[in-house]
């Protein structure tokens, strides 16, 4: 028992986080290439995150929701294509185009 108490004295304390404080994500994950999508001037659109990282839609728009409320990065439409009315695609025709704030 005695051992155990040493080995546990020497351990370094977990080091925690501010609260609120962003997060650096790690390199060469989905969640960084999202980011860097979302950074270009041009933005992306879900289908292209999705082609991109092999996630459903609802995963990406839960992404968006997440980076606001833990990393306090705020996504924002950068444009809505509509393609609904006569000689057009419909519904499925028409997408958004999202982009990182600032």
């Amino acid at each position: 028992m005695e051992a155990l108490r040493t080995l546990l004295a020497r351990k370094a304390p977990r080091q925690v986080g501010e609260p609120g404080a962003s997060r650096k994500p790690r390199e060469g994950t989905k969640q960084e290439a999202v980011l860097a999508m979302l950074r270009r001037e041009e933005g992306a659109t879900i289908a292209q995150i999705c082609g991109a990282t092999g996630w459903q839609q609802h995963t990406v728009r839960g992404f968006f929701a997440g980076l606001k409320k833990r990393q306090g990065i705020e996504v924002q439409v950068l444009e809505r294509i509509r393609e609904v009315g006569p000689n057009k695609d419909g519904a499925r025709g028409s997408y958004t185009i999202y982009k990182v704030a600032g």
